[in-house]
């Protein structure tokens, strides 16, 4: 049994039992792969998937028990070799990390730029994904840490999570619109009348825009969703609705459209940096966690990803306002 076998064994899962995608994330060939996925299973005894003609069709039973030490022993692997690495004082490696489009588009861009000149031989992988997968990522094993927001508390799953900042939503209007010409921010009502432009995450019941909505016994109409800050802007300008959108999308550029505050409509978010229990960061993931959130001190996260939970109280989090005035 290898590493390589177990890594082969993770990535089939990861890869929804597709072996020509999991080849291809391993940068191995598919006969190569299946050929040291056989191996493995002669050496157990057993088969780990079920199988359809010459597809993978489940994880068996046994096989699940494996996939779940497989994860673990990777994960270790890691860790020693993270551990070797600060013992060297090697300023060279990779960061991989999944995040939103919000975060990496409006809030990262100067932690990542003052990481970089700290660390130039740093390769920083910035991997864009919705909420409901920048999770799945980490605890997968495919990056190194999270950044994800919650309007509540933090992230469900076994990671570490970090709070960095507090953020609240706006509504933008373009200058000509009705809701532009009030005196006063808007109520809940008079944005349920228009059409409404967000983020894809307002569909769900758990989403905290749709609550509000619900105990007001409102129904607006969700005239467009979608990922990317920019794109609702881009169709709150086309005329299709209001966007509601995170206060760090609203740039000095969108001097055509009006931000109408929102605070007092929907609850407040958190954006938490999350990490895996237990793991061994390098010194320049440190740093990035350092630089993208300086509240948090360093050697309160080595405690926390050491025992595996954080501490009950952290510090005082900042409000994004208190970021861009700092």
């Amino acid at each position: 049994m290898t590493l390589t076998q177990l890594r082969y064994l993770v990535a089939i899962a990861d890869a929804g039992l597709n072996i020509t995608l999991a080849a291809e994330r391993v940068h191995a060939t598919q006969p190569g792969l299946s050929k040291l996925l056989k191996q493995l299973e002669d050496e157990l005894g057993f088969q780990l998937f079920h199988r359809k003609g010459r597809s993978l069709d489940s994880i068996t039973h046994a096989g699940s028990h494996v996939l779940e030490r497989a994860r673990t022993i990777l994960a270790e692997a890691t860790n020693i070799r993270s551990i070797a690495a600060n013992l060297r004082n090697e300023s060279r490696g990779t960061l991989r990390v999944a995040t939103t489009h919000t975060q990496a588009r409006f809030a990262l861009p100067g932690a990542v730029a003052a990481l970089t000149r700290q660390y130039p031989q740093v390769s920083l992988h910035l991997i864009p994904s919705t909420d409901a997968d920048v999770i799945g990522l980490l605890e997968g094993g495919h990056v190194d840490l999270a950044i994800v927001s919650t309007s509540g508390a933090a992230p469900a799953g076994s990671g570490i999570a970090l709070p960095a900042y507090r953020w609240n939503r706006v509504a933008m209007v373009p200058h000509g619109h009705a809701l532009a010409r009030l005196e006063r921010p808007p109520t809940l009502d008079e944005l349920a009348v228009h059409p409404l432009i967000s983020y894809d995450s307002s569909l769900k019941p758990t989403s905290s825009l749709a609550r509000a909505f619900h105990v007001a016994n409102l129904h607006p109409q969700i005239a467009m969703t979608a990922s990317d800050a920019d794109l609702i802007k881009t169709y709150v300008r086309a005329g299709l609705g209001i966007g509601i959108l995170a206060e760090m999308a609203v740039q000095p550029t969108d001097d055509d459209l009006r931000a109408l505050p929102a605070d007092h409509l929907f609850a407040p978010c958190t954006t938490w940096i999350v990490l895996r229990k237990e793991s061994v960061l390098r010194e320049f993931a440190l740093e990035f966690v350092g630089l993208f959130a300086p509240h948090l001190e360093r050697r309160a996260v080595s405690r926390a990803l050491a025992g595996g939970a954080g501490p009950t109280h952290w510090p005082a989090v900042p409000h994004w306002r208190e970021r861009v005035e700092a």
